[in-house]
């Protein structure tokens, strides 16, 4: 992982980057800061992204690969582990850095491809179908007809500052950190300015919880200041448990100590002295990482006892959580902390009045925390020159789905869901057509394809009944049944309910019946059977206004969201599926219909002895015929035939 430099280079860099704001050096000072920077390098230098996704798409086997032409033709290089770069579908990447030339980034570099790209890169000549892009630097020289990565599309509309050394530096050096700028906003903050000063600062920059309720963050850590109190808590929140959101992981695996940053100053800013990061126990990598930097912190004296002289201690804990969608709700996360099952608590009081312990408690979640030090450096003005006039600041979002490219961004506020779509994530792949984007996670909503020309705003979503949420954000192409998805998500929220209130407990599993019932077809109903099923389809929305007015958290208040978005946008899905018991998608098993298209089959037989009902016919050498009737929509014909002769519809 790496280790802690010397004194002599903690004691330059903390004198040297900490302590001067001017950043004015002496020629000997600013070239040891270049080579701590990687800006000048006297040996080759190999970045290799290790976040999660990397070694999903096998980065570890990349690394080995790379360890081993190095070793096999004695080279002296320098192997750096980064986080990921942002764009998940090009991993595993390897970035190259010859001296006195720019980093060069190879995509999809698997193990069987290193040898080829490290020989082309040694050689100054590199295969242009391999190279993602360069980056580059006024010191370095850049390589002929290679794109710039910034400038790439997946990049160019991007404004990266939480972000800004995701995938560029280790995130097992504190070193590259403090050479960036790191730590810096905090020996300012402790030794400049009160923590009422720093409160107003932030409230004054106009900070949102990012995530999801958008509420000012200064002001939230005004009320926990001025509640009086001998002990007071700060809980970072990095449980993530939205199905296909995975911004917070990506800031921890790639740049740990901007979070432990924020926490440490929104600490000083309300007067905490400890902290807890709440994080979910498959999170492994993170976890990893994070041990490792507070470790670090610690030696270097950013956490601990006196911070930078200054009177302040502060220690930083981890608690890991089971994964459940439930404990994203502040009340009852800070029940998992104190090691009671994670429940939802009526409020007020609220947790900034009485939280953690029964103290005043701000719970931020990570990408909140990780905006801070940024705001503390550049000050509250220059935040608020970023994004529109009601949300400030950048947001980042996670790509998943049918989308060209995917992976997570970091945008102002105001780009378009549309220039996010077409321009940043190159469209549906496949050349399918856009159906509709699913925003803000499982109790998200479901946003049409014509919607999308709405800005992100907290506002101006709101305007289409739709909200930010985390940040996840996923792509769906034509061949996406709405009302399968609603199904899904739905029985993610009735798994994930605590059960404490009786609308979300047996609110939920209502809705999820009623949807279960919609995408099948019974062989036998009868005519009260069907009668109570058109019953239940009639009064789903007004179920679902129940359930939301009169549950007790945002887990059961948000859940009728993908039902209830979903039936506004796409009512004739609904209607197809109740009525013509059709699911165009063919995404609703129980619904096809298979046909034999008699001009392809040749009589094989394999489809008929599959057939688990006997609903098929036919003679050997001659065409077969499915019984509609008799036909459950299994799909085991479908799957067996060679000859692609069964259809549905």
């Amino acid at each position: 992982m790496g280790s802690v430099t010397s004194n002599d280079t903690r004691e330059f860099l903390v004198e040297k980057i900490l302590k001067n704001y001017s950043n004015i050096f002496d020629k000997a000072t600013s070239e040891r800061l270049a080579l701590i920077r990687r800006h000048k390098v006297e040996q080759p230098v190999l970045y290799i992204g290790t976040g999660t996704c990397g070694l999903i798409a096998g980065a570890d086997k990349t690394l080995e690969a790379v360890k081993n032409y190095l070793s096999q033709r004695n080279l002296q290089a320098e192997i750096v582990r980064v986080g990921c770069l942002g764009l998940c579908s090009a991993e595993p990447l390897l970035d190259v850095q010859m001296p006195g030339k720019a980093r060069v980034s190879f995509h999809k570099a698997t193990e069987d491809k290193v040898e080829g790209l490290l020989n082309s890169v040694f050689h100054h000549s590199l295969d242009p179908e391999a190279v993602l892009g360069q980056m580059t630097h006024e010191s370095q020289e850049e390589w002929p007809n290679i794109p710039v990565v910034s400038q790439l599309p997946y990049f160019s509309m991007q404004q990266r500052i939480i972000l800004q050394n995701a995938g560029i530096i280790s995130p097992y050096l504190i070193d590259d950190y403090i050479a960036n700028g790191g730590y810096k906003s905090l020996y300012k903050t402790v030794l400049n300015y009160t923590s009422d000063k720093v409160c107003e600062l932030v409230d004054q920059s106009e900070l949102r919880g990012r995530g999801g309720g958008g509420y000012p963050t200064g002001k939230k850590w005004q009320v926990t200041l001025n509640t009086g109190s001998d002990q007071k808590y700060l809980i970072c929140n990095a449980d993530e448990s939205d199905p296909g959101a995975f911004m917070n992981r990506a800031i921890i695996e790639g740049d740990p100590h901007r979070v432990l940053e924020g926490i440490a100053i929104a600490s000083y800013a309300i007067g905490a002295n400890n902290a807890y990061i709440y994080l979910r126990s498959d999170y492994t990598q993170s976890l990893a990482i994070l041990e490792y930097a507070i470790n670090q912190a610690k030696q270097y004296g950013f956490l601990g006892n006196n911070i930078f002289g200054s009177g302040f201690n502060l220690n930083i804990f981890i608690r890991q959580g089971a994964g459940a969608f439930v404990c994203g709700e502040e009340t009852a996360m800070i029940a998992s902390i104190e090691g009671r099952r994670g429940m939802p608590q009526a409020k007020p009081p609220y947790p900034a009045e009485k939280g953690l312990f029964g103290h005043p408690t701000i719970v931020n979640n990570v990408e909140t925390l990780a905006n801070i030090p940024t705001i503390i450096e550049h000050g509250p003005l220059w935040f608020k020159s970023v994004g529109t006039r009601e949300s400030k600041g950048t947001k980042i979002f996670s790509l998943a789905g049918k989308s060209t490219h995917t992976g997570f961004i970091e945008i102002p506020m105001g780009i378009t869901i549309a220039e996010i779509v077409h321009s940043i994530a190159g469209g549906v792949k496949n050349g399918k057509r856009l159906k509709a984007i699913q925003l803000g996670g499982p109790s998200g909503v479901c946003i049409p394809a014509s919607n999308t020309e709405t800005a992100i705003g907290y506002e101006t979503l709101q305007d289409i009944d739709a909200s930010i949420g985390l940040g996840g954000l996923i792509i769906l192409d034509e061949d996406t049944c709405m009302v399968n998805l609603a199904k899904y998500f739905m029985g993610f929220l009735q798994k994930e309910s605590c059960g404490k209130c009786i609308p979300c407990r047996e609110g939920t599993r209502r809705m999820l019946q009623i949807l279960d019932e919609v995408t099948r077809r019974p062989k036998e109903e009868s005519s009260h059977e069907t009668l109570e099923r058109f019953k239940g389809v009639v009064e789903l929305e007004s179920l679902a206004r129940v359930i939301r007015d009169t549950s007790l958290c945002g887990l059961g208040q948000n859940a009728p969201n993908p039902v209830l978005s979903s039936l506004k946008w796409f009512r004739d899905e609904f209607e197809e599926h109740i009525f013509d018991r059709k699911c165009q998608a063919g995404m609703c098993h129980d619904l096809r219909t298979f046909f034999i298209d008699a001009s392809v089959c040749n009589g094989c037989n394999i489809c008929l002895r599959k057939c688990p009902e006997g609903a098929i016919i036919g003679s050997v050498k001659m065409p077969h015929f499915i019984i509609e009737s008799k036909c459950t929509g299994c799909g085991l014909c479908f799957d067996s035939c060679k000859f692609n002769a069964i259809y549905y519809k």
